[in-house]
């Protein structure tokens, strides 16, 4: 395997640190989920205690933005050009760090371009180029790889990213690693602008750090335009406060592809997988979601106020302080043919957290399974319905919802303030097997919390401990 390590400080000085941060405004995951400690329990009494999301959200909205669509059909090129237009032809890239830097400086100058990397080679980056190792991508270019391909920064030299996205830039990744990137800022691996694009196909972003100042976030992907993960793995990247693998606040879309192993390490954190801010639109299809890890919440995937769909898809053996698969505040989450299984939190939601805080929530889980979620301490095996300050309501339809656990409410935990839709529709759905330490086995419910089993319509509720429902109308105890 050939290895280039060659010194490129002659573009920038390593030890002018003050150069290597980047711009304030890429700092959009400044979160405060302070306190997030779940819903307490003391003696007989059930009290709300989750403390809320506060702080700005800084976007690159100062970028101008453009249409990707526009950008992927060449928006504005000669329409006399159609389906017989030549494809440009690859430019082969030797295994050689600098030719690649030239050869994507000249792809940006020339409007884009196809560059065939080199197989068996990596590629080692040793300076910085205004906070990545590689040019800033302004123009539709791909990089195609090919086996044990990898661009990687080399480990002794200042921090930076791997790449860049910025406005105009359409970057496609085939057949490529992407690795030991490090920066102080958002996206440890790649950072995708407002008004950029980014696809990766069968390819992997790994071990990528964000945030080692203890405030960036987005280790592997920090998504602000729109970005598309195909057969890809986002796996063992680190944020020093939310989004372990990926932070959107774009539209992201995840398919057959794997999200694995990344943590983001903030009590104040979101999203040890996959993290989604105010007004993000993610969905994710055939793919799983596995082994993330925050000490804040949803350890597979958070929401604050975005729009999440999961379909056809595992979300499985995640762990977080609350809702150890996913947590969602504001917006809605959607879960279409889902295993929810052998999830962990610290606190509430073994499996999914649904909170009205700041903003109303909506949640829907369809044809789905949830199942050996296991909330240590408080509420919640399975699922957490709380509309505190604002509406949640969660409909679940055919679902199975089974052998989870909880001190109270081990099949799901529903409440709500005085006031507030805080509302919990079960339709043909089985809660059956589930565990509670002092009561709730299969569902608790604290009024003025309404649950609503719909018995006509096949939903069952037994083979609960110690018991199967509280507060619940139309439940045998």
């Amino acid at each position: 395997m050939n290895h280039q390590d060659q010194d490129h400080s002659r573009r920038r000085e390593p030890g002018h640190l003050a150069e290597l941060r980047p711009r304030s405004r890429r700092r959009w995951w400044a979160v405060g989920l302070a306190g997030l400690t779940g819903l307490a329990l003391i003696a007989t009494s059930v009290a709300a205690s989750v403390v809320g999301i506060a702080g700005p959200w800084l976007t690159s909205a100062d970028e101008p933005s453009s249409s990707t669509e526009d950008r992927r059909s060449g928006g504005g090129s000669d329409p006399g050009k159609g389906k017989n237009e030549m494809k440009p032809k690859p430019v082969p890239v030797p295994c050689d760090a600098d030719k690649l830097i030239a050869a994507i400086t000249l792809a940006n100058a020339r409007g884009g371009a196809v560059l065939d990397l080199a197989e068996k080679c990596t590629y080692t980056l040793t300076a910085n180029i205004d906070g990545a190792g590689l040019p800033a991508i302004t123009a539709p270019i791909t990089l195609n790889g090919g086996k044990h391909t990898t661009i990687t920064r080399a480990a002794a030299v200042a921090q930076f990213r791997i790449l860049t996205v910025n406005v105009g830039g359409d970057l496609t990744l085939n057949h490529l690693t992407i690795t030991g990137g490090q920066t102080i800022d958002n996206g440890g691996g790649i950072f995708v602008n407002t008004g950029a694009a980014l696809t990766t196909n069968h390819s992997t972003v790994t071990r990528n750090i964000a945030g080692s100042d203890g405030t960036g976030s987005s280790g592997g992907i920090a998504n602000n335009g729109t970005t598309a993960i195909n057969h890809s793995t986002v796996s063992r990247n680190t944020a020093a406060t939310s989004a372990g693998g990926v932070g959107n606040v774009g539209l992201l879309t995840i398919e057959k592809s794997n999200v694995t192993a990344n943590a983001a390490n903030a009590v104040n954190g979101i999203g040890g997988g996959v993290g989604s801010l105010p007004g993000s639109t993610t969905s994710v299809t055939r793919s799983t979601i596995s082994g993330n890890t925050t000490i804040g919440a949803g350890g597979g995937t958070g929401g604050l106020s975005a729009n999440v769909t999961v379909t056809d898809s595992a979300i499985t053996d995640n762990r977080a302080s609350n809702g150890g698969a996913a947590f969602v505040q504001g917006g809605s989450l959607t879960l279409r043919h889902v295993a929810v299984t052998h999830n962990t939190s610290v606190n509430q939601g073994g499996g999914l957290v649904f909170q009205g805080l700041n903003a109303a929530t909506v949640g829907t889980i369809a044809d789905s399974k949830i199942a050996h979620n296991v909330a240590n301490i408080q509420n919640g095996g399975g699922i957490v319905n709380a509309a505190l300050n604002q509406p949640s309501t969660v409909y679940v339809r055919n679902t199975h919802i089974t052998d989870n656990q909880a001190a109270i409410g081990g099949g799901i935990f529903n409440l709500a303030s005085q006031g507030l839709d805080g509302v919990v529709t079960l339709v043909n759905t089985k809660v059956t097997k589930n565990i509670a330490v002092q009561t709730g086995g299969g569902i608790f419910n604290l009024p003025p919390g309404v649950v609503n089993l719909n018995p006509a319509t096949g939903t069952i509720v037994i083979k609960n401990r110690p018991n199967n429902c509280v507060n619940v109308p139309g439940c045998a105890g």
